[in-house]
């Protein structure tokens, strides 16, 4: 197993609060590891085995619930009335009404409650309706380039990030050794079954074909501005014939299952976020390459596992606009804004220049960075060039 101890700390620190754990993420992203990762750290720490239940709806073994109250009795009548009990629930959206399920043991005042899911459904359904307040989320996604570099014995770090970028960071492709073949096989598992199960089947999606077009187009255009019409046009000129609504249901429905995220814009300027025009980006860039069937388009590329990387900091992030130019992200945490520019390279001077020029135009003093692939660190009147692989292995921060 791979240690995630970013995720693996969070989990520790809310260890026996009175709130539910929720963790999501697209499947196979480690979230049953992580679960095991935490039950061995309790059992290392004083908590016996039978403080703990564990139950993953994806094993068949675990498939004899009929109904949530089949569940939530079986729970609590293995529960022990002396000690804090360990409950994990993986993958427990396959059970209709489990939210009731859940409500229902975390009355219990020594249960001490962990559920993932594969779908953002559960925090937009009746779960949020039932636990407004008593839940706590952590969002997992496939291994970061740090957490991919480690487990590798290359001290070329260009090199592994070819590698990462090629193959992506779902946590089970270290074991097949970088075997072309095996490789392609698992994503091909992963995308269809996030397509089938999370999207098709759950959503009751009618037109296969358009959903496969739409990711299709999606995929091929990470970091651009995507409108739905632009897309409704693009498939009606290759004679797929749909609808605007279609597709803005279909788009909603891939952000549901993790497998993409929507970004959307702000208007520096004008301090307001902007309906129109949003970028889309994928949770692994692996997934682009085995649907496209190769690595291109770089830039576009480093800027997705730039956002992913920011994504993992927990920044709010969203695409800046000022006048008529663009700033790759505007982020924001508790320390304020930041605006980042991202570049393969700005060794040639005209590039370098068309990256500098928004963050120029920007009047306020938040920090300003461009991130490239290039190793140099460079300062421009207070604009700072970092090292993505540098800001990747946790080097350099913002």
């Amino acid at each position: 197993m791979i240690n995630r101890p970013e995720y693996l700390d969070f989990l520790i620190k809310l260890k026996d609060k009175q709130i539910i754990k929720v963790v999501t993420g697209i499947r196979r992203c480690g979230k049953s590891t992580l679960f095991k990762l935490y039950r061995e750290y309790l059992l290392k720490n004083d908590v016996k085995e039978n403080q703990i239940i564990s139950i993953n709806f994806e094993n068949p073994n675990d498939l004899h619930f009929e109904s949530w109250q089949d569940l939530y009795h079986y729970v609590n009548n293995k529960l022990d009335k002396q000690k804090k009990n360990y409950i994990f629930l993986d993958e427990v959206q396959v059970i209709a009404g489990f939210e009731r399920a859940v409500d229902g043991l975390f009355l219990n005042e020594n249960v001490d409650l962990y559920i993932t899911g594969s779908n953002s459904y559960m925090l937009s359904g009746e779960l949020a309706t039932f636990l407004t307040g008593r839940y706590m989320q952590i969002h997992m996604l496939p291994l970061s380039f740090k957490e991919y570099y480690f487990t590798t014995s290359n001290s070329n770090e260009l090199k592994e990030y070819q590698n990462y970028i090629e193959n992506g960071g779902f946590p089970y492709l270290i074991n097949l050794n970088g075997d072309k073949e095996l490789i392609r096989n698992y994503l091909d598992g992963i995308y269809n079954t996030v397509l089938l199960k999370d999207v098709v089947t759950k959503n009751k999606i009618k037109d296969v074909m358009i959903l496969d077009s739409i990711v299709n187009f999606l995929f091929d255009n990470i970091g651009q501005l995507v409108s739905t019409n632009k897309i409704s046009n693009t498939l009606n000129s290759n004679n797929r014939k749909n609808s605007v609504n279609t597709i803005e249901n279909y788009i909603s429905c891939l952000v549901d299952s993790y497998i993409i995220y929507k970004i959307s814009r702000y208007d520096i300027r004008g301090k307001e976020y902007l309906k129109t025009g949003d970028k889309y980006y994928l949770c692994d860039i692996g997934l682009r390459n085995y649907l496209l069937g190769e690595v291109r388009e770089l830039g576009s590329i480093l800027e997705n596992i730039i956002f992913l990387e920011l994504k993992r900091k927990n920044y709010d992030i969203h695409i800046g606009k000022i006048d008529d130019k663009e700033i790759d992200f505007v982020i924001k945490n508790n320390d304020g804004l930041k605006y980042i520019q991202v570049a393969l390279s700005v060794r040639d001077e005209n590039t370098l220049k068309r990256e500098l020029e928004p963050l120029q135009n920007i009047r306020d003093n938040y920090p300003k960075y461009i991130i490239t692939l290039d190793y140099d660190t460079n300062n421009y009147d207070g604009i700072k060039q970092i090292s993505a692989i540098d800001f990747l292995l946790g080097r350099v921060d913002l």
